[in-house]
């Protein structure tokens, strides 16, 4: 892991091991601290041993304590530099007036963008990228939230000719992934990486020789153990906005970027198909007065 600590670890915190998990939760309580802690220290303070706390490293990717600690503090300067904690953990209550409703919201969604563009494996984005354009079909996989998010990415791809298709239903996806062959392209879209549609659809493309992607919030779930390119996004639920609906900006950043990199490997065609789709729908837009 090169960045985006912080936000892995609160996010897998719920499902970790409780010798772990107390680990996880004596770091997030005070980051700075942890950055600045000796591993025996940390230890204590988190009612555990210094080989937990090692194994609690190498969980989230760290050869050793040393490596977590300059990842905390590099991420925690930058969080105080940028003034990204404020309003970051705080509810919303009935009483609160829009201007502090607005903060919340911002300061939340801001620290989520931040937290996954940190963590973001751009070796596994080219990868995701290179595969997408070679690929003759390219399907996306949803639900409820992710499967909105499925179908921006598909309006994105398909504006720069490829042939791309999201589904919510799961007959439909799971008929149409077993129509995939090797070299297409399945990617499979879910906060907690549980969600049993997507699965399937993401086993059945499988099966017929797909490159399958799993974009989650865990890394070690079930839909990440099945794809063979993982994208990790970070989550944080916040008041009235749950994991999956607080993970929807995260999504579409890390898609986003896909479609990018792709678009940057077909700039002169992605250009002129812009060109081509402006022009068709000029005719809709009113007039200025």
């Amino acid at each position: 892991m090169t960045g985006g600590a912080l936000g892995r670890i609160q996010t897998e915190l719920p499902g970790l091991p409780e010798a772990l998990r107390r680990v996880g939760e004596a770091i997030m309580e005070d980051p700075a601290l942890a950055a600045r802690s000796t591993i025996t220290a940390l230890a204590g303070r988190s009612g555990s041993s210094p080989a937990t706390v090692t194994r609690f490293c190498r969980l989230f990717g760290f050869a050793g304590y040393a490596g977590l600690r300059v990842a905390l503090a590099t991420e925690t300067g930058r969080a105080a530099q940028a003034h990204w904690g404020a309003g970051v953990g705080r509810e919303i209550g009935p009483a609160d007036a829009l201007e502090s409703v607005v903060e919340v919201v911002a300061a939340a969604d801001t620290r989520l963008i931040q937290e996954t563009a940190a963590q973001l494996d751009l070796a596994v984005v080219g990868k995701v990228a290179d595969a997408v354009l070679a690929a003759g079909r390219v399907l996306l996989f949803g639900v409820s939230a992710s499967g909105a998010v499925a179908g921006m990415l598909e309006g994105r791809l398909r504006r720069i000719r490829v042939p791309c298709w999201s589904f919510t239903d799961p007959h439909d996806a799971l008929a149409d992934a077993a129509l995939l062959g090797r070299g297409d392209v399945a990617i499979g879209i879910s906060h907690r990486g549980r969600t049993r549609e997507v699965l399937e659809a993401l086993a059945e493309a499988a099966k017929h020789g797909a490159t399958t992607v799993a974009v989650t919030s865990f890394a070690r779930s079930p839909l990440a153990e099945a794809a063979d390119l993982v994208l990790t996004t970070a989550s944080r639920a916040t008041t009235f906005r749950p994991g999956g609906l607080a993970a929807v900006h995260s999504q579409l950043l890390v898609l986003d970027v896909v479609y990018v990199a792709v678009a940057q490997r077909t700039f002169e065609r992605a250009d002129q198909a812009f060109e081509l789709t402006i022009r068709a729908v000029e005719g809709h837009r009113v007039e200025r007065s």
